[in-house]
């Protein structure tokens, strides 16, 4: 019920300086659980923006009244990779080493926000549910720690998907719990749910 609204929410996103992305806003109302109305669309070319700093932008929505006030930083992001298991980024005994003597604990306190970092390899999945009428599915892997989201590649028209893809994420939060969770590729519809998995830090 207004239409000033403050959200005062933070979300990271992880862009690569090789792709030339946008970053396309849209703004809904909601009526109820089952009306949904657009209010406006927007889009910053992110390429545009100058780095290492917070960019304070007004942006005019599209072909529709109002406009967005938001802050927007690129900065660099360390810890974030997405890569091959021929190549994990754990795999040379050397850079293992540094780890062990960056988390050792007499330099426990030297960065209280750097808790660590998670790698996670996502190999195959089993036996997955059919959600085409061909009675295969193009599954594809989303894995989300905190408010850091990264997903491997589709593989289509099988039930059984190998990956093999190695997500290193910063940890923010000891207490944060992984989420992994398998979606249908479906085109432009949104994907469909085909399961999901809670694996909390602490556990490991």
């Amino acid at each position: 019920k207004s239409a000033n609204p403050q959200w005062r929410e933070q979300f990271d996103f992880h862009y690569f300086s090789d792709r030339k992305d946008m970053l396309d806003i849209e703004v809904w109302r909601k009526d109820n659980k089952k009306h949904e109305e657009l209010l406006g669309t927007c889009h910053v070319d992110i390429t545009a923006l100058p780095a290492k700093q917070t960019n304070c932008l007004e942006l005019p929505l599209e072909k529709h009244p109002g406009s967005l006030l938001m802050l927007i930083a690129v900065a660099p992001c360390t810890g974030v990779s997405i890569s091959d298991l021929c190549v994990c980024p754990l795999g040379d005994p050397n850079e293992r080493q540094q780890i062990s003597q960056r988390y050792c604990v007499k330099n426990s306190f030297q960065d209280i926000k750097d808790v660590g970092f998670l790698q996670v390899k996502v190999l195959k999945a089993v036996d997955l549910m059919a959600a085409d009428f061909s009675g295969k599915s193009d599954p594809f892997c989303v894995l989300e720690l905190g408010n850091d989201m990264l997903q491997t590649h589709t593989v289509y028209k099988n039930l059984n998907p190998e990956w093999n893809k190695v997500f290193t994420f910063p940890i923010k939060d000891i207490h944060d719990v992984l989420e992994v969770t398998v979606f249908d590729e479906d085109g432009d519809k949104p994907p469909d749910f085909l399961g999901k998995v809670a694996i909390p830090l602490l556990s490991v």
